[in-house]
C-alpha cells in the first residue's frame, strides 16, 4: 500500500474504527478482536508492517481498554510513524522474550476472540497453547459486516478506484486486439491502471472466444481473432481501495445470437442494480439479475452468484447470493456482475460496483453497458 492511503485518515478516524470494532466484538458475545497483519489492520491501524514474518504482530481490542498493538522491537520504529498510532499503546518484544506470554497478559484466558482470517496457525496454536481455555473464531465468520458500510471519505476513495478503472476502460477500448495474445491485452490493463494511480493491480483477465466462458480465465497465449468476444475483467487497490469492473467487447460486427446474449446479460445487470436499496436482503439483487437470465432461457449457464463486497480489498462480504438475508445498508459497496457462459463458444459479463444510498443505489463505473466494438 501507498503512503497515500494512511494519509487519507486521522488517528481519530483509526480511533473511532476501532471502538466500534471493538463495541461490535463484545455485542457479539466476544471479549475482544484478534487482528494480524493484512487488510484488516491497515483499516483499523493505517499500519502494514515492513514484512510479515514469523515474528508476532498483533493488534489486541476490547471493549473498555485501551487498544495495544504487540510488534517486534525491531519494527517498533515502523508502528510508531503510522497515522493510527497516536490512537493506540505499542507494547514491542525483542528476540529470546515470549510475545505469546506478553499477549495472553492483555486477555481473558477464558475468552472467545475473533481472529483476522489470515492470522498464521503458528501463532494462532502458540496463543492457544498460552491460554487453553480460549477459544477462537474468523474475523469473516463473526463480524462479517466489520468493513462493510463505508464512511463518505471512504466512499470517496472508492469513487476514486472506479473512475480510474472506468478511464482505463476508455483507453484500452481504443487498442488492437485481433492478431494479439491475450497476455498482451492484461498488459496494457496493468499498464492503464497503474498510470491512473492503482498501486496494485489484483486482477486483468481477458478471455476470448470460448475462453470466455470460464469466469475466471487467467489471460494466456490464445491470438484474439475477428469475430471474438472478449470478456475483460480487472480491478486493483487505488489509494488502498478497490476497483473491479467487467466489460465484454466484440472484435468486428457479432452475430445476431452474440448480441442477443449481451443484450440479455445487460438487462440482467440493471434488474440487479434496480433492486439495490436500503433494507432489502442481498440475496434480491442475485435473485433480480438471475431471473431475467433465467427467463431468457440461459439460467443454467450463470454459474456463479451475482456480486461480492469491496473495499479495502476486492473480495470481500457482504455476497448478493440466495440464501444471504443481511439486509442492504446505506454505504455498503459491491459488485453486480451476472454474466451467460456457453463452454466452447463464448461467454459474456457486465460489472458495475454499486453503493447503497438512502434511496436506492449509486453505480461507482459508468462506462457504457452496451456491446462494444473494437478491432
Amino acid at each position: 500500500m501507498t503512503g497515500s492511503t494512511a494519509a487519507s485518515f486521522t488517528a481519530d478516524d483509526y480511533r473511532a474504527r476501532m471502538e466500534r470494532a471493538a463495541r461490535t466484538a463484545a455485542d457479539a458475545g466476544l471479549a475482544g478482536l484478534l487482528v494480524a497483519p493484512g487488510p484488516d489492520l491497515v483499516w483499523l491501524t493505517g499500519y502494514t508492517p515492513p514484512a510479515v514474518t514469523e515474528r508476532l504482530t498483533l493488534l489486541v481490542l476490547a471493549a473498555g481498554q485501551d487498544p495495544v498493538l504487540v510488534v517486534p522491537a525491531l519494527e517498533a520504529p515502523d508502528a510508531h510513524r503510522a497515522a493510527g498510532a497516536a490512537a493506540l499503546t505499542l507494547r514491542d518484544w525483542t528476540d529470546g522474550k515470549d510475545p505469546y506470554a506478553a499477549t495472553a497478559a492483555l486477555l481473558d484466558a477464558s475468552g472467545r476472540f475473533g481472529i483476522s482470517d489470515n492470522a498464521w496457525a503458528l501463532h494462532l496454536l502458540a496463543l492457544q497453547q498460552a491460554m487453553p481455555g480460549s477459544s477462537y473464531a474468523s474475523l469473516t465468520e463473526a463480524l462479517p459486516m466489520l468493513r462493510a458500510v463505508k464512511d463518505v471519505a471512504e466512499l470517496d476513495l472508492m469513487a476514486a478506484a472506479g473512475a480510474a478503472a472506468d478511464a482505463t476502460f476508455e483507453e484500452i477500448r481504443n487498442v488492437p486486439f485481433a492478431g494479439r495474445p491475450e497476455s498482451g491485452v492484461a498488459a496494457d490493463l496493468d499498464r492503464l491502471l497503474r498510470r491512473h494511480g492503482h498501486e496494485q493491480v489484483d486482477f486483468t483477465i481477458v478471455a476470448s472466444g470460448p475462453n470466455g466462458a470460464n469466469p475466471h480465465h487467467e489471460a494466456g497465449e490464445r491470438v484474439i481473432a475477428r469475430g471474438d468476444m472478449v470478456v475483460l475483467d480487472f480491478g486493483g487497490l487505488r489509494d488502498g481501495y478497490g476497483s473491479d469492473t467487467s466489460r465484454t467487447v466484440h472484435v468486428g460486427e457479432p452475430t445476431d445470437e452474440e448480441r442477443r446474449v449481451h443484450d440479455i446479460v445487460r438487462e440482467a445487470q440493471e434488474a440487479g442494480f434496480r433492486a439495490v436499496r436500503p433494507g432489502a436482503a442481498c440475496q434480491d439483487v442475485d435473485r433480480a439479475a438471475r431471473e431475467v437470465i433465467a427467463d431468457a432461457g440461459y439460467g443454467e449457464y450463470f454459474i456463479h452468484r451475482t456480486g461480492h463486497g469491496i473495499g479495502v480489498t476486492t473480495h470481500e462480504p457482504p455476497y448478493m447470493i440466495e440464501g444471504e438475508e443481511r439486509p442492504l445498508v446505506p454505504g455498503m459497496c459491491f459488485s453486480v456482475e451476472p454474466g451467460i457462459y456457453l463452454p466452447g463458444r463464448f461467454g459474456v459479463r457486465i460489472e458495475d460496483i454499486v453503493t447503497v444510498t438512502e434511496d436506492g443505489g449509486r453505480r461507482l463505473n459508468t462506462t457504457a453497458r452496451e456491446l462494444v466494438i473494437v478491432e
